[in-house]
């Protein structure tokens, strides 16, 4: 009977063969990869680094069982209001956080006081928070603090996303905070598979708060999946950072990378965009955002950009690819703006929201998101849809800010 070093060495030898023939059949490079991802998940079992990734603190998660919060009082009596606005600290550039933002750039403009309080489950930096925040969002004048133990001396607070709506409820304790507000951007138990974070996300609807539905998605997916009601805020578009520049040829097609958001399609954008490369290699594919790896097509790639660097390049391209599989994506309101022909995932969440008649609508394939791209830079018309896209018009933020102060200054006293 062998020794168990014996074993030892034959498992060694075996598991260097298959090292080995694993490299010969996939190169150096997948082949590294895989062991990467093998090492990761032992070092997690052993170390539960997977705890780290959820996103509030044990004693910041709340239940809708056991809360008794004070609902918002009857009207401010157009007095300047004192306002917590609760957010997770952004990345530059992060779509959420500058809607989010504006909403809290419409009550300064209107005299109130405005606070942006960060939650950081790991206990980050604020200075580095502060300033990503004030060089990426610079017209902000609020104060920018940690989110404290307890959330007094605020006439209402705003949560902005389910993780700072734990927070909420559990440091307004015994209703010290006058009116508790959500600001719903998204129906956010939607971004996981069902299962601890679903249910925890979609728990925060019932907490009693006022819910501010940005969009009428937003909306009827609350009434119907959570049975809850909100005030329908308008979904704005951005109509003075984007605008029609050019006039002449365009070229090419632009994607948003966001490889981190599985609903924001980017592995679907991937296998579209490699689909449009082999029917048109011609056009030149512009990626902005995260960088794009392995794709084996040529891109080329902008990494993030401002908006005027944004209106920049959606005025040289022809067409955009802009997915989203839960609320509709700004980038598509953006591109459009610009004159550049946006190409969405058909999709009833977003045909709630977008109402420009110049978008293109294709079935979420990549065969037929590449035909629609390609349907628009071959089309000798693109010109007169770009101008026609451009002069569309929606609601904009303006709307939104007015109908967020409005119902905040109503029900705050």
């Amino acid at each position: 009977m062998p020794s168990s070093r014996s074993a030892d060495a034959v498992k060694r030898l075996s598991d260097s063969a298959a090292v080995v023939e694993r490299v010969r059949r996939m190169g150096v490079r997948e082949a590294g990869r895989r062991v990467v991802r093998r090492i990761s998940g032992t070092l997690d079992a052993r170390f539960f680094t997977a705890d780290l990734d959820f996103p509030l603190l044990p004693d910041d998660i709340a239940d809708s069982g056991r809360l008794d919060l004070r609902p918002p009082l009857a009207s401010s009596n157009g007095r300047k209001l004192k306002l917590a606005w609760l957010c997770t600290p952004p990345g530059p550039g992060s779509g959420g956080h500058t809607t989010l933002f504006r909403m809290v750039r419409g009550m300064e403009d209107r005299g109130h006081q405005c606070t942006i309080l960060l939650y950081d489950r790991h206990g980050g930096d604020l200075k580095r928070h502060r300033t990503v925040i004030r060089s990426s969002w610079p017209e902000l004048r609020a104060d920018i603090a940690a989110v404290p133990v307890s959330l007094g001396g605020f006439d209402a607070c705003v949560a902005s996303s389910w993780a700072t709506a734990h927070v909420l409820a559990t440091r307004a304790v015994n209703g010290t905070c006058l009116g508790a507000y959500y600001f719903v951007q998204d129906y956010e138990p939607y971004f996981y598979p069902r299962g601890s974070l679903y249910a925890l996300a979609e728990d925060t609807y019932r907490f009693g708060f006022t819910h501010l539905a940005l969009g009428p998605m937003v909306a009827g997916t609350l009434r119907r999946e959570a049975g809850v009601g909100a005030r329908t805020i308008p979904f704005g578009s951005d109509v003075s950072g984007y605008h029609r520049m050019n006039s002449g040829e365009r070229s090419g097609v632009v994607f948003f990378a966001r490889p981190g958001a599985d609903r924001r399609g980017y592995e679907l954008g991937r296998m579209t965009l490699q689909e449009f490369h082999r029917r048109h290699p011609e056009q030149e594919i512009h990626i902005y955002g995260s960088r794009a790896r392995g794709w084996g097509i040529p891109l080329t790639q902008h990494g993030t950009l401002s908006c005027a660097e944004l209106n920049d390049l959606y005025n040289r391209t022809a067409a955009g690819l802009a997915l989203s599989f839960t609320n509709i994506t700004l980038v598509a309101a953006e591109l459009l703006a610009a004159g550049n022909i946006a190409v969405l995932n058909d999709h009833e969440f977003s045909r709630q929201v977008l109402r420009n008649p110049e978008a293109v609508w294709a079935a979420p394939t990549p065969s037929s998101l590449a035909a629609a791209l390609g349907e628009v830079v071959t089309d000798a018309a693109r010109d007169v849809r770009s101008a026609r896209a451009a002069a569309h018009t929606g609601p904009s933020w303006a709307d939104s800010q007015a109908e967020v102060a409005r119902i905040i200054t109503g029900g705050v006293g």
